[in-house]
C-alpha cells in the first residue's frame, strides 16, 4: 500500500500540467495509479502528531526534500527512529546528503548532464540531442528506490533494524554509463558521441531508415546473428567484417543505408521472419498498443474513476508466478483517500472535520 502524502494548500505541482482528463493531468494519473492520497499540513502540529500516528502503521517513508527539510519540519530519521526504531526512510534527492550539490535544484536534464550520459547522447557529427524520456528520474530515481526498499526491509527481515538510505539520482545514473567509462579508463579519450561501440559505431547494431520512412532496428551484435542477416541480404562476404575499428564499417554501414531505402519497413520485417537476427520495427507511441507482444502480456490498463472518467495506464511488468496481484485502481483525487485513512488510524469523523477546517488535511 503506498500513501501519496501532499499539502492541502500547496500539492504536486504536476497536478497543474496539461492535458487533461476531466479536471485532471494525465501526466498525474500516470505516475500515481494504484496509491492512496492523504492531504497533511506537516507545518501544523497537528500535521506532525498525525503523521508519526501514520509512522507507526508504516514500514518505508520516501521522501525527495533537499537535504534539512525534514530535520527543520520535525519528521527527520533521527525523530522518526525514536517512535519506530524500525522505520526506513529513503532520501531521494539529485546530489545527495552531503554532497558540495546538496542544496542545489535540479532536474532530470541536470543530473544526466553530471552524469555523463547527455554528453555522450546526439549524432555522429558531434552535435548532442536531448533523450526522449526522464532517464534519471525513473531509472536512476524509482527503480533505484525500489531496490532500496527491498534491500531494506530484507536486512530488517535479517537484524530487525531499520535504515535511512541516501539516494542521489546523479549517483543513481553512473551505473547506466559502465561500458563507456570501460571504454574511457582503457584508452583515457573521451567516445566520440554517436559512434561508440553500441551508440553508432557497428553497422550491425544500428538504426536504419526504410523506403516508406519508417525505420528498422537491427541488433545483430553477436556473429551468429549477424551472418544470418547476411545471409538474408546475400552479402556472406561481410560476415566477418564488423569488428570494433574495422576499416570496412564504414562502408558497409553506407550500403546498408542505401539497402534498407530500397524497402517499406513492414518488407523487411516479412522478409526476416525466416531468420533469427534480432531486425525490430522502431514504433511511435500510437503503434505501442497494437503490437502482439504488447497485447499478450497485457502491460495496458485501463481504470475507471467516479468523477474524471476513464483513463489508460502503464500496468507495472513484474509477472509473479505464485502471487496473484489485482489490476490496482486508477489515481485518486487530492485527498480523496484522507477520510478513510484517519478513521483506519482511530480518529472519528468529528475530529476529520474538526482538521479540515483547521486546514490540517
Amino acid at each position: 500500500e503506498v500513501i501519496k502524502i501532499e499539502d492541502p494548500e500547496s500539492p504536486d505541482g504536476i497536478r497543474n500540467f496539461p492535458p487533461f482528463i476531466g479536471s485532471q493531468s494525465v501526466y498525474y494519473l500516470a505516475l500515481n495509479r494504484s496509491k492512496r492520497s492523504l492531504t497533511l499540513n506537516l507545518n501544523s502540529v497537528e500535521g506532525k502528531e498525525l503523521f508519526f500516528h501514520l509512522l507507526l502503521n508504516s514500514d518505508v517513508v520516501i521522501e525527495s526534500f533537499r537535504p534539512g527539510v525534514l530535520k527543520k519540519i520535525g519528521i527527520d530519521y533521527e525523530t522518526a527512529i525514536l517512535l519506530n526504531p524500525k522505520i526506513i526512510y529513503i532520501s531521494v534527492t539529485g546530489y545527495g546528503q552531503n554532497s558540495p550539490y546538496a542544496q542545489q535544484a535540479g532536474h532530470d536534464l541536470n543530473y544526466i548532464s553530471y552524469s555523463g550520459i547527455q554528453g555522450m547522447t546526439g549524432q555522429a557529427d558531434g552535435q548532442l540531442s536531448m533523450l526522449g524520456v526522464q532517464l534519471a528520474d525513473i531509472a536512476g530515481g524509482s527503480y533505484m528506490t525500489l531496490n532500496a526498499c527491498m534491500l531494506a526491509l530484507w536486512n530488517r527481515e535479517r537484524t530487525g533494524k531499520g535504515e535511512h538510505i541516501d539516494l542521489a539520482m546523479a549517483d543513481a545514473c553512473l551505473p547506466l554509463i559502465s561500458l563507456p567509462m570501460a571504454q574511457y579508463w582503457a584508452t583515457k579519450r573521451q567516445p566520440p558521441v554517436g559512434n561508440t561501440f553500441l551508440s553508432g559505431q557497428l553497422p550491425n547494431y544500428n538504426i536504419y531508415q526504410c523506403k516508406d520512412l519508417k525505420y528498422l532496428a537491427l541488433g545483430a551484435l553477436e556473429p551468429k546473428f549477424w551472418r544470418g542477416f547476411c545471409q538474408m541480404i546475400n552479402r556472406l562476404e561481410w560476415s566477418d567484417q564488423v569488428m570494433p575499428n574495422s576499416p570496412t564499417l564504414q562502408t558497409i554501414q553506407e550500403e546498408l543505408s542505401a539497402l534498407f531505402r530500397q524497402k517499406t519497413q513492414a518488407e523487411w520485417l516479412q522478409q526476416a521472419k525466416d531468420y533469427d537476427i534480432c531486425l525490430t520495427p522502431i514504433y511511435e507511441l500510437s503503434e505501442l498498443e497494437s503490437d502482439p507482444h504488447f497485447q499478450a502480456r497485457k502491460v495496458f490498463q485501463t481504470h475507471q474513476h467516479p468523477e474524471y472518467g476513464d483513463s489508460k495506464t502503464i500496468a507495472q511488468p513484474l509477472k509473479f508466478k505464485h502471487t496473484p496481484l489485482d489490476e490496482g485502481w486508477a489515481a485518486p483525487l487530492l485527498g480523496e483517500d484522507t477520510p478513510a485513512i484517519l478513521q483506519e488510524l482511530g480518529y472519528d469523523i468529528n475530529k476529520i472535520n474538526q482538521l479540515k477546517n483547521k486546514g490540517v488535511v
